[in-house]
């Protein structure tokens, strides 16, 4: 319910709309609006016409009624951002953040940087999403053994800060949190398509929206894109194996060559599409915003040319929102009923 009116925007629905697309009886939806207005979460936004004759009234969502915040952990830099139930950013914390200093300094930097943006005076708050390098288990919220940095195996990330905080805490990859917000059509992106997040930043990993959320598999290790390798004699990977897409796209990066780069991206999403067959493949993360043109044309062509037929070849664009706002849109998740996963 709170979906729909989200997505109608200030102009609100009628009960019989919401009725209608919800596929519920307007007796249901008449005591489901009635609570979700008691808890301040939705008001009247005025009256419209209807075919009747009689003057309907309008709902609509009430965004500055609750926050979330989201919290995106990459190796070199930590933003968080507080978000209303519309998704829009209200307020922002960007800073450098060193892996290397191990994860109780990284632990404090993510809850000094929270505090920060929930401010001394807001509305409350629905919890904190955080989005981490993988591989991680996003049902503990236990941090796995980052690729480089071995100290962070086993780092219980989701316990801790939910002890510092005080509210609930989700830890998820930061590759499904890229495809949250998109997926959840909050961006008017993805909607109930699949579709395919492609990171490039510090890291080269992708978040997978399928079956209408995130796939995660069995034992949330799904996505770890980076490493496949497409290079049999290729450079070492700090995995321990040799020419992953990672070590490879990365290395093309750092030596300023983002055509190879992007090439090298191509080559590991059409293996992906190749064999999810999904509609979308959307581009995010730092190299990415620095040459969009480069990446999305590079992409593109290799997907053209590897496409078994015309109608296999997905679209390829850039991703509308950032990590940090897909890591607060998993912290809104279940208010809007969508499944944690």
């Amino acid at each position: 319910m709170l979906d729909l009116l989200r997505g109608a925007g200030p102009e609100g629905l009628g009960r019989a709309e919401l009725a209608t697309r919800a596929g519920l009886t307007p007796q249901a939806v008449s005591k489901i609006t009635a609570r979700l207005g008691g808890d301040g979460l939705i008001e009247e936004a005025g009256r419209a016409a209807s075919t009747g004759g009689k003057p309907r009234t309008l709902l609509r969502l009430v965004p500055e009624a609750r926050h979330a915040v989201g919290a995106h952990l990459d190796r070199d830099e930590l933003r968080v951002v507080r978000v209303d139930l519309a998704g829009h950013v209200v307020a922002e914390s960007r800073g450098p953040l060193d892996f290397a200093l191990g994860p109780d300094a990284v632990l404090e930097a993510v809850v000094e940087a929270v505090e920060r943006v929930r401010g001394p005076v807001a509305p409350p708050l629905l919890g904190v999403g955080v989005a981490a390098p993988g591989p991680l288990d996003h049902r503990s919220g236990v941090m796995g053994r980052v690729t480089g940095f071995p100290e962070w195996q086993g780092f219980r990330m989701r316990e801790l800060l939910e002890g510092r905080l005080g509210v609930p805490v989700l830890v998820d990859k930061d590759t499904n949190a890229g495809v949250a917000a998109e997926g959840s059509g909050r961006s008017g992106g993805c909607g109930p398509g699949t579709s395919v997040y492609l990171h490039v930043g510090t890291g080269l990993g992708a978040g997978l929206w399928l079956g209408g959320g995130i796939y995660r598999g069995a034992r949330s290790a799904a996505g770890e894109f980076g490493h496949q390798v497409i290079s049999l004699d290729g450079p070492p990977c700090p995995c321990g194996a040799r020419g992953c897409a990672e070590v490879l796209c990365l290395g093309a990066v750092a030596r300023g060559d983002l055509a190879e780069a992007a090439r090298i991206l191509g080559v590991g999403a059409a293996n992906l599409v190749a064999l999810l067959d999904v509609d979308r493949v959307l581009l995010g993360g730092r190299a990415v915003a620095a040459a969009p043109g480069v990446f999305l044309s590079g992409v593109r062509e290799v997907l053209v040319e590897r496409a078994a037929v015309p109608a296999a070849m997905p679209v390829v664009a850039l991703a509308r929102v950032g990590v940090a706002e897909g890591a607060a849109e998993l912290a809104l998740g279940p208010t809007f009923g969508r499944r944690a996963g």
